[in-house]
């Protein structure tokens, strides 16, 4: 959720500004329990909350049952807030495929000790002048941009996969975020309330994945957190950045 559209009392702002200073873990939120034992979903704001009928802590609901209540709870907190704007993704990625001269496709990844990503290895005599960006060509930029595309749609998936992200309750990315709404890369870093401090675009991510989706947070170097960054901020081609903004 955007910080702008929860009303946060002074004393909770200072008192994330001593926690960002002490460096101590950013709360979490507390879902209120049920009376049933039902699994409860709470969104980003950490007060609109609802349970999964018939789905008790520690079992695993469907897809179909998670995307019914986050369903329910997004309309619910869109009645609440109907001054917030939800912003949807500006970018279409379509099919996105990059096309390979005939007969070529984009090279795998070289064994460890190649250049990461797939990239081909310049060699020394082909490069003009000494200067090693000067050998770049069409050919190169086209594998490039291949390799870059199948990166944001590796994230697409990942986003759509409550798997992927290790979700303990079967909600993914794009139950609240359909097609990367409302993600807002173009205003990170910036002063994010619920952590407390000032967050990148993959603190956010990592603040879903524990609260809403209840799992893990991603370790900064893993594929999978850099995946949804690339598809994220793909989603939001075209959109100036705006350092801070809320």
């Amino acid at each position: 959720m955007r910080a702008t559209v929860l009303l946060v009392p002074l004393a909770l702002a200072g008192s994330a500004i001593l926690l960002a200073r002490s460096g101590a873990e950013p709360p979490r939120h507390t879902s209120p329990p049920s009376p049933d034992g039902n699994i409860v979903v709470t969104l980003c704001d950490g007060e609109t909350s609802a349970e999964i009928p018939g789905v008790k802590e520690g079992a695993r609901p469907t897809r179909e049952q998670a995307r019914v209540v986050v369903d329910r709870l997004m309309d619910e907190w869109r009645r609440k807030h109907p001054e917030a704007r939800w912003e949807t993704a500006q970018a279409d990625l379509g099919d996105g495929e990059q096309k390979m001269p005939a007969g070529e496709s984009p090279p795998r990844a070289p064994a460890e000790g190649g250049k990461a990503g797939g990239l081909p290895v310049v060699p020394e005599d082909d490069t003009q002048s000494g200067h090693t960006y000067g050998a770049f060509s069409e050919r190169d930029e086209k594998i490039w941009a291949a390799e870059t595309e199948r990166f944001v749609k590796e994230g697409h998936r990942i986003f759509h996969d409550a798997d992927a992200v290790g979700s303990a309750n079967a909600v993914s990315c794009d139950m609240c975020h359909p097609d990367g709404s409302n993600t807002h890369p173009e205003t990170y870093p910036k002063f994010q309330v619920q952590l407390g401090r000032v967050a990148l675009l993959r603190d956010m991510i990592n603040w879903c994945i524990q609260n809403p989706s209840r799992g893990k947070p991603l370790p900064d170097d893993d594929m999978r957190l850099k995946a949804l960054e690339a598809y994220i901020l793909a989603q939001r081609k075209g959109t100036p950045l705006e350092f801070g903004k809320h």
